[in-house]
């Protein structure tokens, strides 16, 4: 490869430690203006970035920028140089579709200065250095203690062609990336030269580290295992030589990550210069991850697994599941915790996809083991804390085996009391009661425990079956117990061995045994007493007389052990003490009573009859205030009415009910034969509500006019007398009165569907002249009940459409379309004064014609 010639420019940062420490990168940029006032010399503008972050109190310390040969390295002048501007940039926007994305900030400082420099072959290398980088960065060692270099060339002669006039190409801000742990991401961290127009390339380089030289060359920074130069943030992230697009998947560790990145200037296919912009990257504990499974399932329960997703996002709308089952399209679930059922055990990749309201999607896959039937247990044996208690493995798997073991035994005392063996010992240290746990694992990845709570005695634990029994004196009885230890038995009298657990005993005489354990020096004691009888007797009980159908519950009474019922015929088991009979005629049963070989017997006889038959009558309803007939019937002895209150002749099977609401009779009848229980029948009688008839208000009409009346209440009506109505069997009928009568008073049957009925009248005024409203010409509201209302009067007319009342002044004080409303003589319960008071009316009659009359009234106090 050609060699290439540069200008380097190294820029010494001396900041101290307080301030330096934040440093996050930087870079030099430099732009040719011109030949200087000496001959051979030539000027640069040189701006100087630094990044720091942000919320560091105080002010900047200057810089030193130093200038070097780019071949032999030899000092071309140093500047120190004040800060330019100063900014603060922060993050403006996150991905949307990105959870917990971070808060980015950091300072921008700028020196700018113009240096001169004579013109040569060699060209110059110019960078800004500082001992001090931030600490505690992932891919270089001692990060604390390696100091942080920026560089930049200016070209000399390369090939015969001078190049000093060139000037570098400007870096482009962009906004900062945020970068998520174990998330892909891009970065766009490209250049232009928009002087000289030459073609860029780009590519990872090594950072350089500064320790105690101001001069070049500069070592590079010592990387960690996984990292370096060329690949900063591991193997899964890389630069577009090109375009200088950063691309890829961030590394699993969050932090801070350098990486140097290097432009190279190319012009006419030569290399004319090299500038370097360094950063400090954060890896941030943030997530584009909005699907999120468990690394495995493992169900050693059931075929039936639940799923959800693991991550926190919030602005999940949708889900698709799909479960792994193979060459099948049913495995499938849009609910956001789903529950599946496998049919076969095996291992089952499900995978998750969701999208979010914003349009983000996202999946992941996790493994499924479907393996139920693991179920962890154990057993032990053990009574006395001065003696090892036995612990054995009792884990059943279905599928494969249990393949590990760790037993804690719950004593309190130690911390070794503790044990990996499928089957172990553990000897406690004091009496009482200790959770004695067991993990396990089998070999299909199934993980459990189980947990149980044993006593350990100060003495052996007895398990006797009983502690009172009964034998026959010919007999033989096996005395049962369980403990752990040594046994004896006293007294040694009719035993089979006093050291067996289980000895036979036959005693001729009442006898009380008492068992002793020993284990080790443990002892405990129990006993068991066995009563002797020479004979037994049974007495089956007094003869029995029930109702057919009935259950009844055999009672002997004997002190034997062992029942026999013959016949079997009915009973719901012959072979116990008390059994359930269910006889369906009269039978005879006899039972054999054993205690051992001592045996008795009896008999018991059932008698049946049926219940009585019992009728209350047919239900009824009745008109309210009427009475109704019952006519209950039996062929039992005796009965006996209940609610008697509204009965008449409560005594016979006939009463009559006089209810005024609707109410149950109950007849309950009882026998003299075996079947003595009470049966009951009920009947109904419904009271139909009373009828109030309404044959509506008293009224008035004119000769040859239709009056309509209206009645209400029920549902047929009958009208009398029928003179001059048009039809007397309506509840609307219409009168006409053709010739003159005073007065007529008219009445209405009103009846129900039942022939239930109620009456009322009304009274018809007929007045000669045409259709009227009358008013009194004075009234007199004292209260006395006589012409205390101002109201209308009318003849002939159907409805009323106003009556109003108006003082001298002309305001209305009263107003009503009612005919039997009127004005009381007060305004909100003021009594008005004595004086003349206008009114007018207007009604229709019945023929549809408009009457208005108006006048005055005086109203007398």
């Amino acid at each position: 490869m050609k060699q290439l010639t540069f200008i380097s420019l190294f820029v010494f940062l001396l900041l101290g430690n307080l301030y330096a420490s934040h440093i996050k990168g930087g870079l030099i940029e430099y732009t040719y203006s011109g030949a200087g006032t000496t001959t051979g010399t030539s000027n640069y503008s040189v701006t100087v970035t630094i990044f720091y972050g942000c919320n560091v109190q105080g002010p900047r310390s200057p810089i030193t920028l130093r200038m070097f040969d780019a071949v032999t390295y030899a000092s071309a002048g140093s500047v120190s140089l004040a800060t330019s501007s100063f900014s603060t940039i922060t993050k403006t926007s996150a991905n949307q579709c990105m959870s917990n994305p971070p808060t980015i900030c950091y300072e921008v400082y700028k020196y700018m200065t113009t240096i001169t420099l004579p013109n040569n072959t060699n060209g110059y290398i110019i960078s800004v250095v500082d001992q001090y980088r931030t600490s505690n960065i992932v891919n270089i060692a001692n990060s604390s203690a390696s100091g942080i270099v920026f560089t930049a060339n200016i070209p000399g002669t390369i090939s015969g062609v001078d190049y000093h006039t060139n000037s570098s190409p400007r870096f482009i801000f962009r906004d900062t990336a945020i970068i998520c742990y174990n998330g892909g991401f891009t970065y766009e961290f490209n250049a232009v030269d928009d002087t000289d127009h030459d073609s860029l390339s780009y590519a990872f380089g090594n950072g350089l580290n500064y320790t105690t030289s101001t001069s070049p060359p500069y070592a590079s920074l010592t990387y960690n295992a996984g990292y370096t130069g060329a690949l900063p943030m591991g193997a899964n992230v890389s630069i577009n030589p090109v375009t200088g697009l950063i691309a890829g998947n961030a590394p699993a560790t969050t932090g801070e990550y350098v990486i140097a990145v290097y432009v190279t200037e190319w012009r006419n296919g030569v290399a004319i210069d090299r500038i370097k912009k360094e950063l400090q990257i954060y890896v941030y504990n943030c997530s584009l991850i909005a699907a999120s499974l468990q690394p495995s399932y493992i169900n050693c329960n059931s075929f039936t697994s639940s799923f959800q997703n693991e991550s926190t996002a919030s602005n999940i709308n949708q889900y698709t599941w799909d479960f792994g089952v193979k060459n099948s399209s049913t495995d499938t679930s849009t609910s956001p915790t789903p529950s599946y059922t496998y049919a076969d055990t095996g291992t089952y990749t499900i995978k998750l996809k969701v999208s979010s309201t914003s349009g983000c999607e996202d999946s992941t896959t996790a493994q499924v083991k479907i393996y139920p039937g693991f179920t962890p247990n154990f057993t032990y044996t053990g009574s006395c804390f001065e003696s090892p208690f036995i612990f054995k493995d009792a884990t059943m798997a279905t599928y494969g085996q249990a393949n590990s073991w760790s037993w804690d035994f719950g004593d309190l005392t130690t911390t070794s009391d503790t044990s990996t063996l499928k089957n172990t010992q553990y000897k406690y240290a004091s009496s009482g009661t200790k959770t004695v746990v067991l993990n396990v694992t089998s070999s299909k990845g199934c993980a459990g425990n189980v947990s149980k709570i044993i006593t350990v005695n100060n003495k052996p634990q007895i398990t006797l079956p009983f502690h009172d029994t009964l034998i026959c004196s010919v007999d033989t009885l096996p005395l049962l117990s369980s403990a752990i230890g040594q046994y004896s038995w006293s007294p040694n009298y009719n035993i089979s061995d006093i050291h067996n657990a289980n000895p036979l005993v036959w005693p001729k005489d009442t006898t009380t045994y008492i068992i002793t354990v020993t284990d080790g020096s443990c002892v405990n004691s129990d006993s068991i007493k066995v009563n002797v009888l020479n004979f037994i007797t049974v007495d089956a009980g007094a003869d029995i007389g029930m109702c057919l159908t009935d259950t009844v519950v055999l009672n002997p009474v004997s002190h034997a052990l062992q029942y026999v019922w013959s016949p079997p015929l009915y009973l719901i088991n012959p072979y116990v003490k008390n059994p359930h009979a269910v006889p369906a005629a009269d039978i005879t049963y006899y039972v054999t009573a054993n205690l051992g070989k001592c045996q008795d017997k009896d008999s018991v006889h059932i008698s049946l009859s049926p219940y009585p038959k019992v009728y209350a009558g047919r239900d009824t309803s009745i008109c309210y205030g009427d009475h109704a007939q019952l006519q209950g019937t039996t062929n039992a002895a005796y009965f006996a009415w209940k609610s008697l209150v509204t009965l008449t002749n409560a005594g016979t099977l006939s009463p009559t009910a006089n209810p005024l609401i609707s109410t149950s009779y109950i007849l309950t009848v009882t026998d003299t034969f075996n079947c003595k229980k009470p049966v009951s029948d009920t009947v109904l009688v419904t009271v139909i509500p009373r009828v109030i008839a309404n044959a509506g208000r008293d009224t008035s009409v004119v000769l040859n006019q239709a009056l309509q009346l209206h009645a209400s209440g029920a549902l047929n009506y009958v009208w009398t007398p029928a003179t001059y109505m048009n039809n007397p069997y309506t509840a609307d009928p219409i009168v006409t009165f053709s010739t003159f009568v005073d007065s007529i008073r008219y009445y209405v049957t009103a009846s129900t569907a039942e022939g239930c009925h109620g009456t009322d009248d009304v009274l018809v005024k007929v007045f000669k002249t045409g259709p009227e409203i009358f008013v009194p010409s004075a009234f007199t509201p004292n209260g006395d009940g006589q012409n205390d209302v101002l109201r209308p009067i009318t003849v002939g007319i159907q409805t009323l459409s106003y009556f109003k009342v108006f003082n001298r002044y002309g305001q209305l004080i009263f107003s009503t379309n009612s005919m039997y409303t009127g004005w009381n003589g007060t305004i909100k319960g003021t009594p008005q004064p004595t004086g003349a008071y206008v009114y007018m009316a207007q009604g229709t009659d019945y023929l549809g014609h408009i009457v208005l009359r108006k006048g005055t009234s005086l109203l007398i106090r």
